[in-house]
Protein backbone atom coordinates (compact mmCIF):
# COMPACT_ATOMS: atom_id res chain seq x y z
CA UNK A 1 0.00 0.00 0.00
CA UNK A 2 1.54 3.28 -0.64
CA UNK A 3 1.56 6.07 1.58
CA UNK A 4 2.73 9.57 1.32
CA UNK A 5 3.12 11.36 4.40
CA UNK A 6 3.66 15.65 4.17
CA UNK A 7 4.91 17.27 6.45
CA UNK A 8 6.20 21.52 7.15
CA UNK A 9 3.54 23.37 6.95
CA UNK A 10 3.03 26.67 8.75
CA UNK A 11 1.94 29.70 9.23
CA UNK A 12 4.80 32.36 8.02
CA UNK A 13 5.15 35.35 7.65
CA UNK A 14 5.68 37.29 4.04
CA UNK A 15 9.19 36.65 2.88
CA UNK A 16 9.85 33.58 5.15
CA UNK A 17 10.76 30.57 4.74
CA UNK A 18 9.56 26.55 4.72
CA UNK A 19 10.67 23.04 4.27
CA UNK A 20 7.62 21.02 3.53
CA UNK A 21 8.75 16.68 3.46
CA UNK A 22 6.91 14.06 1.98
CA UNK A 23 7.82 10.31 3.11
CA UNK A 24 6.97 7.72 1.04
CA UNK A 25 6.29 4.06 1.74
CA UNK A 26 5.41 1.22 -0.38
CA UNK A 27 6.90 2.23 -3.55
CA UNK A 28 10.25 1.99 -5.11
CA UNK A 29 10.85 5.55 -4.67
CA UNK A 30 13.90 6.12 -6.50
CA UNK A 31 12.49 5.17 -10.07
CA UNK A 32 9.41 7.55 -9.54
CA UNK A 33 8.68 11.26 -10.91
CA UNK A 34 7.37 12.78 -7.92
CA UNK A 35 6.15 16.45 -7.70
CA UNK A 36 4.41 19.05 -5.26
CA UNK A 37 1.06 20.17 -6.10
CA UNK A 38 -1.01 23.46 -4.72
CA UNK A 39 -4.92 24.17 -3.60
CA UNK A 40 -5.57 27.64 -2.84
CA UNK A 41 -9.22 28.74 -1.55
CA UNK A 42 -11.56 28.98 -4.55
CA UNK A 43 -8.25 27.65 -6.89
CA UNK A 44 -7.93 24.67 -9.19
CA UNK A 45 -5.30 22.67 -7.90
CA UNK A 46 -1.52 23.68 -9.89
CA UNK A 47 1.50 21.76 -10.33
CA UNK A 48 3.96 23.42 -8.15
CA UNK A 49 7.54 21.46 -9.10
CA UNK A 50 8.30 18.42 -10.20
CA UNK A 51 11.85 16.13 -9.97
CA UNK A 52 12.53 12.98 -11.82
CA UNK A 53 14.17 9.93 -10.93
CA UNK A 54 17.01 11.23 -12.56
CA UNK A 55 17.44 14.46 -10.78
CA UNK A 56 16.04 17.06 -13.41
CA UNK A 57 13.43 19.63 -12.23
CA UNK A 58 10.68 21.66 -13.37
CA UNK A 59 8.96 24.68 -11.84
CA UNK A 60 5.90 26.83 -12.16
CA UNK A 61 6.47 30.45 -13.48
CA UNK A 62 5.30 31.64 -10.32
CA UNK A 63 7.81 29.83 -7.98
CA UNK A 64 11.07 30.03 -10.25
CA UNK A 65 13.72 31.01 -8.40
CA UNK A 66 12.43 31.08 -5.11
CA UNK A 67 11.24 27.14 -4.49
CA UNK A 68 13.51 24.33 -4.66
CA UNK A 69 12.67 20.42 -5.51
CA UNK A 70 14.90 17.91 -4.16
CA UNK A 71 14.80 14.39 -2.96
CA UNK A 72 16.55 11.58 -0.90
CA UNK A 73 16.02 8.41 -2.39
CA UNK A 74 17.78 6.24 0.43
CA UNK A 75 15.58 8.03 2.74
CA UNK A 76 12.51 8.10 0.52
CA UNK A 77 11.56 11.59 1.22
CA UNK A 78 10.31 14.09 -1.05
CA UNK A 79 11.61 18.11 -0.21
CA UNK A 80 10.15 21.69 -1.13
CA UNK A 81 11.94 24.49 -0.26
CA UNK A 82 10.26 27.88 -0.26
CA UNK A 83 11.79 30.61 0.45
CA UNK A 84 10.94 34.70 0.04
CA UNK A 85 7.25 33.05 0.43
CA UNK A 86 4.17 35.71 -0.78
CA UNK A 87 0.30 35.66 0.03
CA UNK A 88 -0.71 34.04 -3.11
CA UNK A 89 1.59 30.97 -1.88
CA UNK A 90 -0.68 30.28 0.62
CA UNK A 91 -2.14 26.76 -0.46
CA UNK A 92 -2.82 23.04 0.98
CA UNK A 93 0.42 21.63 -0.55
CA UNK A 94 0.28 17.68 -1.89
CA UNK A 95 3.16 15.26 -2.79
CA UNK A 96 2.03 13.37 -5.46
CA UNK A 97 3.57 10.66 -8.05
CA UNK A 98 2.02 11.58 -10.93
CA UNK A 99 2.63 8.24 -12.65
CA UNK A 100 0.05 6.71 -10.53
CA UNK A 101 -1.78 9.66 -9.52
CA UNK A 102 -1.30 8.51 -5.51
CA UNK A 103 -1.50 11.83 -3.80
CA UNK A 104 -0.90 12.59 0.07
CA UNK A 105 -3.25 14.44 2.05
CA UNK A 106 -1.61 17.47 2.24
CA UNK A 107 -0.13 20.05 4.57
CA UNK A 108 -1.18 23.59 4.71
CA UNK A 109 1.32 26.22 3.93
CA UNK A 110 -0.39 30.08 5.35
CA UNK A 111 1.48 33.00 4.14
CA UNK A 112 0.48 36.43 6.21
CA UNK A 113 1.77 38.89 8.53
Amino acid sequence: QVQLVESGGDLVQPGGSLRLSCAASGIIFAIRTMAWYRQAPGKQRELVAKITNAGRTDYADSVKGRFTISRDNAKKVLYLQMNSLKPEDTAVYYCVIPTYNYWGQGTQVTVSS
